[in-house]
């Protein structure tokens, strides 16, 4: 009876460890469609069109769906006083946007960085403080619900954390938000998601591969 007992037991683990292994091929993210395989980028199954949204760039233009066609585009949530992901993360992609000036502008990928605080960060501070990384970084903000809106349809988060001394002193906060790469392909549709910690080098053949497949 003994083994017999064991027998259905071993059975059972079995079928579900199987059961396990084609839940895994089934539901893992797949590169979908004609999409080469990469390295750093996790795909959705279906590319996720984006609500309308309008930013302010710092150059004092408008940042509106139309603007994000025709590249791939890599899309970062921060703010300038951010005192260590932000800028980390900045450095690190500015290696992979040296390697893509070799890419015709037209289709060269694009690097945009979104600042959720709307309140410090003037479009002059902006511009100059990404432009101190790359200077084809682009770089946008909003008032908050409009923020919060473009985040949410990218899957990320940010919120507001006051400090010890806020109510002596307004500016006395941080901002605590989703630290990953939203992947926007050429029509401007959230195609994926590069999650930290980022491999620079990764990044630049990823994005590299896929304008070159996707280029007219």
């Amino acid at each position: 009876m003994f083994n017999r007992n064991v027998g259905i037991i071993l059975l059972i683990a079995l079928a579900a460890g199987l059961g396990l292994v084609v839940a895994q091929k089934v539901f893992a993210p797949e590169p979908g469609g004609d999409r080469p395989a990469t390295e750093s980028i996790t795909f959705y199954p279906q590319p996720r069109p984006l609500p309308d949204f309008n930013l302010s760039q710092s150059d004092g233009t408008r940042l509106i769906p139309g603007e994000l066609k025709g590249h791939w585009t890599l899309v970062f949530l921060g703010f300038t006083f951010c005192p260590d992901v932000c800028p980390t993360t900045l450095a690190d992609l500015a290696q992979a946007q040296k390697q893509w000036e070799a890419l015709p502008e037209t289709l060269r990928p694009r690097l945009v960085f979104i600042s959720v605080d709307p309140e410090r960060d003037t479009p002059a501070r902006l511009g100059e403080y990404v432009h101190a990384f790359h200077k084809d970084t682009l770089a946008a903000t909003a008032d908050v619900p409009s923020l919060e809106r473009f985040a949410t349809s990218l899957g990320f988060v940010f919120q507001k954390v006051p400090g010890k001394h806020f109510d002596e002193n307004p500016e006395d906060y941080t901002l605590e938000h989703s630290a990953s790469l939203a992947v926007l392909d050429p029509e401007g549709q959230l195609a994926g998601l590069i999650r930290p910690p980022f491999q620079a080098q990764a990044i630049a053949r990823d994005l590299q591969l896929l304008t070159e497949k996707s280029a007219p």
